[in-house]
């Protein structure tokens, strides 16, 4: 784990609000300005380490294709826009996701909305490469397999997730799998690929998310998809609500639900990546209509597993009223913190570092070994350093972090520019945010003294416990976690996705009136004292 206080425990800070202002195609569009929303980012993520990260930004008649470079001039603009695909069709556009081509490498940005098609352009040329038609109602999510660039699933409106190959060996079936049956019964909001691509979660309206284990697809031509009727966990009971976001931490879970005002972690008891892969005549089925939760992981619950799945923790999200549709998304690779992000519907945007945790456990258990043994100082000398994102309260409540900002508009009547592609494979595999390695239990810190003996010889008070608890203790698996960094802009702004730059300098957020909010990492060079939070 990195020293507490290198640049690697830097949370993100607002760089730039800007507004893509559309070059309208007709005068009915520019009075439909106010409406402008956009509703997905997606990282472009086969670029070789080291260049700067390329984002599409999805709306409802077009994708925004954008380059952000670090500049010394920090008030200048970091995003350049290389391209605008327009969609002169009657769909608006919702959801969108990467591939490549597998000869030229050339980057290919897959679109979808209530047209049920998904468009595959090659983003270089502005060209429509192909169109996946199949879905028999409006697509609400796009994921790419981790595992292969040219797998992607699609979650619809129709109750069901297919699996396409954009190869060319499928272009006569370029659908692969169906997922449906008796799995989901109302329009399906997400989808996520587990990061070994053979696991995928689904969500949606009915407040059902399902995890399915996908078989290896054939190189070959498929004359008929596969068709799975059952996944191989389900569970309504999660939520209380609509759910519209679901990703995989590892293999670990995270979910949000409408009108819950936070984010879950949670895991799926008996289930573990490493293990054989079930087959999908081995899901359970819905013998008993009564039960709400079913899993092949743990289909027999016991003492020693009593539950089919367990909460571990859940993350503040508040004041996000009556709105739908907006998502998380969750920055983890190797060799870096993982960073979870939100946006809410009053301009506020969230960050919880999840090394963050079992720092925060290991310190107060050291603060408790060095205290019976007279070790305890401040500063330098210290026998047990104090971590500087740890405030010590002064008398007042702690307030959230606001930033104001200035809004600029960007026009996207630039031509086209060209995106860099590298012939390798962007695979982002899971680090534990503790020591040791993957390790599910550590989720779960040791709560805090308030009478901490330690605390009181160094001069904090109760206030500085209990806040330091409501940031990092993650002892209570139904309390509510504040976020770690709360950034705000000027009122109105909705958030409806978050997008992070393969190696995490970057974060970028969507939302209404086609704004896109820009968070930026290590601003100064990597390796240099960061500031605290």
């Amino acid at each position: 784990m990195a020293p507490a206080d290198s640049a690697e425990w830097e949370l993100p800070r607002l760089r730039s609000s800007f507004i893509f202002q559309d070059d309208f195609s007709s005068p009915e569009d520019a009075a439909n300005q106010d409406l402008a929303e956009f509703f997905d980012v997606k990282f472009y993520p086969y670029n070789p380490p080291g260049a700067p990260p390329i984002f599409a930004a999805t709306s409802k008649k077009h994708a925004v294709v954008c380059r952000l470079t670090q500049t010394a001039d920090k008030d200048a603009n970091p995003c350049e826009v290389l391209q605008l695909i327009r969609d002169d069709s009657d769909s608006a556009n919702c959801a969108c996701c990467w591939s490549r081509d597998p000869v030229t490498y050339d980057a290919w940005l897959c679109v979808a909305g209530n047209d049920a098609n998904v468009k595959v352009y090659n983003v270089q040329q502005a060209k429509l490469v192909k169109t996946l038609v199949g879905h028999g109602g409006g697509i609400n999510d796009l994921a790419t397999s981790p595992a292969n660039p040219l797998i992607i699933a699609s979650a619809s409106d129709d109750t069901t997730i297919r699996i396409w190959s954009l190869a060319a060996a499928h272009d006569k079936q370029p659908c692969l799998c169906i997922l449906g049956g008796e799995s989901h019964l109302y329009n399906l909001l997400s989808v996520s690929f587990h990061d070994n691509g053979r696991y995928l979660l689904s969500t949606g309206h009915d407040q059902v998310i399902n995890m399915w284990a996908l078989p290896e697809f054939p190189d070959e031509h498929l004359e008929v998809p596969f068709v799975f009727q059952y996944p191989h966990f389900s569970s309504s009971e999660v939520h209380n609500n609509l759910v519209d976001c679901v990703a995989f931490y590892g293999d670990l879970v995270l979910s949000r639900a409408c009108h819950e005002d936070s984010i879950v972690l949670w895991r799926i008891e008996g289930f573990s990546s490493k293990d054989p892969i079930p087959g999908p005549l081995e899901a359970p089925t819905p013998t008993d209509m009564s039960k709400q939760t079913r899993s092949y992981f743990n289909p027999a619950p016991s003492p020693d597993r009593p539950a089919m799945f367990t909460r571990l923790a859940q993350f503040h999200t508040p004041e996000c009223g009556v709105q739908f549709f907006m998502r998380f998304r969750m920055f983890h690779a190797p060799g870096k913190h993982p960073i979870l992000a939100f946006a809410n519907a009053k301009s506020k945007t969230f960050f919880w570092d999840f090394a963050r945790f079992g720092a925060y456990r290991e310190y107060m258990a050291d603060l408790r070994e060095a205290q019976p043994a007279g070790k305890l100082l401040t500063g330098e000398g210290a026998a047990v350093q104090k971590p500087s994102w740890l405030t010590v309260k002064r008398g007042k409540k702690p307030t959230a972090m606001t930033t104001a900002t200035t809004t600029t508009t960007m026009t996207t009547t630039t031509t086209a520019g060209t995106t860099a592609a590298a012939a390798r494979d962007f695979t982002p595999s899971f680090r534990s945010s503790f020591a040791g390695g993957v390790d599910k239990d550590s989720m779960v810190s040791a709560s805090p003294d308030p009478e901490n003996a330690a605390a009181t010889q160094l001069g904090w008070g109760r206030d500085t416990l209990q806040a330091w608890a409501s940031m990092y203790d993650l002892s209570n698996p139904v309390g509510y976690v504040k976020a770690h960094r709360t950034l705000q802009i000027e009122p109105g702004f909705v958030g409806r996705q978050v997008g992070w730059s393969p190696e995490g300098e970057w974060c970028v957020v969507v939302g209404n009136g086609n704004r896109a909010l820009v968070y930026q990492r290590w601003g100064k060079e990597k390796g240099a004292a960061a500031p605290t939070a």
